[in-house]
């Protein structure tokens, strides 16, 4: 049976790529910058035998074509780049790159697409179809590795007739995996606000325009584009992370500077929303004699779970591990530049569990104590080699 033979090559394959995760966490590189990483992805696909080719900087495209007649063609992406957080200390497989962490499971993505490379390649004699492997660079910064890529042509030549990725997830025990059918993912903006009154002494608040105090009036006049002006039925996010008013205890600054993100699941919405800021902002501002430069830096798109491929997939991992092994996910408001794929090509992105408490592996996501149940790799690299050959297959 198809699903013995995964199992016992993702068995042969487990350690081999847990030593991979190893190594890429050890040395992890940021954004764009992934070029070791891509170096040593060549080297193993080398190994292998797979044919690549190199694509947005430090992308890496492979194939591994089936040697039965005829066949589909469906593309795997697995993320590669780091985040500039120092990690916790006392791993023998911590991170050597002072500041730089595979904080949000890339290492685990990459080692994963490199296991199920080696279970498809040892597999190819037995099915029909093309099998794409995107290495891809800068996930974590716009304007996002994927569509760099998508605009150098990876999803053509050949053209896939669907795309699928995982994501880990520490708040999903190791073993078991998630699902999520239509909207998944937020789209993602960047905000940078600049307020300008007129400083001075702040026993003397007549004499000025005071920043701070027309700063706190448009964050909280902002907020009811969330919660009087979005419709209910589309998730809405607005939030600072970021406000620097430079004056001291009887000091009022000229000027607050503020950074944030704006994030929902429906374009036509979002454009709308973005004017609305805006428009709000400046007004506050110029009614009470300052100035507001507001940038709304457009970032990915929402993420879309096409409904046959994702059905179909999570299907298949009931099949594989069993329906006590597979979650149903909730809507999930961060970001993700996959959306880009998603917006291209059907596209399936799922979940891969991580945590496992009684080990207390149970640290969010860019943190610089998270880490993965490393089981999950077997899981992972079984799993998505199933789902592959069993798509090929329809």
């Amino acid at each position: 049976m198809l699903k013995d033979e995964i199992e016992a090559l993702a068995e042969q394959f487990f350690e081999e790529t847990v030593q991979v995760r190893r190594h890429l966490h050890q040395y992890p590189e940021l954004s764009f910058e992934e070029y070791e990483t891509a170096a040593f992805v060549k080297q193993q696909l080398d190994r292998l035998g797979i044919s690549y080719e190199s694509m947005a900087g430090t992308g890496v495209v492979a194939l591994i074509r089936g040697e039965q007649v005829g066949g589909k063609v469906l593309a795997l992406r697995a993320d590669m780049d780091a985040l500039p957080i120092q990690e916790v200390g006392g791993r023998s497989y911590g991170s050597q790159h002072a500041g730089v962490m595979h904080a949000c499971g890339h290492d685990v993505h990459t080692a994963s697409l490199l296991g199920v490379a080696a279970i498809l390649n040892a597999m190819k004699a037995t099915f029909a179809g093309t099998v794409k492997l995107i290495f891809q660079p800068g996930e974590e910064r716009l304007p996002g590795g994927a569509s760099i890529m998508i605009k150098e042509g990876v999803l053509r030549n050949p053209e896939p007739v669907g795309i699928i990725g995982q994501h880990v997830m520490p708040l999903i025990e190791a073993g078991k995996v998630g699902f999520r059918t239509g909207k998944y993912m937020a789209s993602c903006d960047e905000l940078f606000m600049t307020i300008k009154g007129r400083g001075g002494h702040g026993a003397h608040p007549h004499q000025n325009i005071d920043p701070i105090a027309i700063t706190a009036q448009i964050i909280t006049a902002l907020q009811q584009v969330v919660s009087r002006q979005a419709d209910p039925r589309t998730p809405t996010v607005l939030s600072w992370g970021k406000i620097v008013g430079n004056g001291a205890t009887n000091v009022i600054p000229d000027e607050v500077y503020l950074e944030g993100t704006f994030r929902t699941f429906d374009e036509s919405w979002r454009a709308e929303a973005h004017l609305r800021m805006v428009k709000m902002a400046v007004g506050i501002a110029e009614s009470m004699g300052a100035t507001c430069d507001f940038e709304v830096r457009k970032g990915y798109p929402f993420l879309i779970n096409e409904a046959k491929i994702t059905s179909s997939s999570r299907a298949f991992a009931v099949e594989y591990l069993g329906e006590d092994h597979v979650v149903e996910l909730d809507i999930w408001p961060a970001a993700e530049d996959f959306s880009y794929y998603s917006q291209e090509v059907d596209a399936c992105f799922y979940r891969l569990g991580t945590g496992n408490k009684e080990a207390g592996i149970t640290s969010a996501v860019h943190t610089p104590a998270f880490d993965v149940d490393e089981r999950s790799l077997k899981t992972s690299i079984g799993l998505m080699a199933y789902i592959t050959l069993r798509q090929l297959e329809g």
